[in-house]
């Protein structure tokens, strides 16, 4: 026999052979549906950023493995990673690292939306406002937390929680919602922003119940909790997927488009405490959010979805995991941020724009591109802002 017939046969077998002896590494499940294709017009008339705080590819990971092989992420195509590092530092905090996003510069760690210079820029979040567009935020932290703070206020420490406050009450948002309830009630200075709010056309929401007697055409504060909820495994239910549909539901009504950003906040809290099951929840109550996102994304057409994060947090890696129990064995490095890139998902008109490498601002900038938006107004003294309004 021809020795290179011979030699070929026994490849193919060896090859063979060795194929029948891998196990399965996951049950067989589903294939994710792929969202269909969008045709892109000159811009999304709606954009929904959604941040899962300290979310790396592991905690995705694990968040799939907790949630029987399966996220809602897995619809997106359209993929990139972005740089996190702050103005001042290789590892950024939550403020600069949402501020970037928010005012397209790179800033100090512990910032809210001001540049390092401590100039307070107009945030996305405004110049949508002033161009027409509706605007909200929806978080499962106190609304005065540094990420969803960085995209309304303007202050140069995160821990000014009475001082974001009031920058909510004189900011042009349609809704809110979140914790922080007490740096509105409960205040040095002794003034009610509660009240404030009313005032100016907002429904105070203080009970998820109440958030279903809120007239149509009112503007809406929903402060929870007093500060922070609880652990999605310790009780929280699933607010955040119904408070970020029915944020879509109220900013829908605008006839020029919205814009919203949802925070899952703490997966960055479950990497802190280096406690696998808490980001493994958390991961996937976020991607419930996402879900409802992608949802109205698809039937609506013209709304562009992206998903990142700030940074990651904790150097959380997988050491092991059962499809079957959706139980993750975690390992960490840090009990706090890392410099690694986080990745970027973005479906609807515009989403090729966001993928690649890219710098964490490139973000603001797609988005002010996507919108032919230009801040209205110039970079002012922080302090500034107050004395404005």
């Amino acid at each position: 026999m021809n020795m290179k017939l011979v030699f070929a046969f026994a490849c193919s077998a060896f090859l063979v052979a060795c194929k029948a002896q891998v196990p399965p590494t996951a049950p067989a499940t589903t294939a994710p549906q792929a969202l269909k294709p969008v045709a892109p017009p000159a811009s999304p008339k709606n954009i929904i950023l959604l941040i899962g705080d300290g979310m790396g590819t592991s905690q995705i990971y694990a968040g799939m493995i907790g949630n029987n092989n399966f996220l809602e992420l897995e619809r997106f195509k359209q993929l990139g990673f972005i740089k996190t590092y702050s103005f001042d530092n290789i590892i950024t905090d939550s403020g600069a690292g949402a501020t970037a996003f928010s005012i397209g510069q790179k800033t100090y760690n512990n910032a809210i939306g001001v540049a390092g210079d401590t100039l307070a820029h107009e945030t996305v979040l405004e110049t949508a406002a002033k161009s027409g567009r509706a605007t909200g935020v929806v978080a499962t932290c106190a609304v005065t937390h540094a990420t969803p703070a960085s995209f309304v206020a303007h202050v140069p420490h995160r821990e000014m929680h009475e001082d974001i406050a009031w920058e909510y009450v004189h900011s042009p948002l349609q809704l809110f919602i979140g914790g922080g309830r007490k740096y509105f009630e409960q205040r040095k200075d002794g003034r009610d922003l509660m009240a404030e709010l009313r005032m100016r056309g907002f429904y105070t929401a203080t009970t998820e119940a109440a958030l279903l007697e809120v007239p149509q055409q009112a503007r809406l504060a929903a402060l929870l909790w007093d500060d922070a909820p609880a652990k999605k495994n310790e009780g929280r239910n699933d607010i955040l997927p119904r408070a970020t549909q029915l944020a879509i539901d109220r900013l829908n009504t605008n006839e020029k488009g919205f814009f919203l950003m949802v925070e899952g906040s703490q997966i960055d809290w479950g990497g802190h405490a280096n406690e696998t099951d808490y980001i493994v929840q958390e991961m996937i109550d976020f991607d419930q959010a996402i879900g409802k996102a992608l949802d109205f994304a698809e039937k609506n057409g013209e709304t562009l979805v992206i998903v990142t994060a700030d940074h990651e947090t904790g150097g959380f890696a997988l050491a092991g995991g059962d499809f079957k129990t959706g139980k993750v064995k975690g390992a960490f490095t840090s009990t706090k941020h890392t410099a690694v890139m986080v990745p970027v998902f973005a479906y609807g008109p515009g989403a090729e724009m966001f993928t690649g490498i890219q710098e964490n601002i490139d973000i603001y900038k797609h988005i002010m591109n996507l919108w032919n938006l230009q801040p209205s107004r110039k970079p002012v003294r922080w302090e500034a802002i107050k004395r404005a309004n």
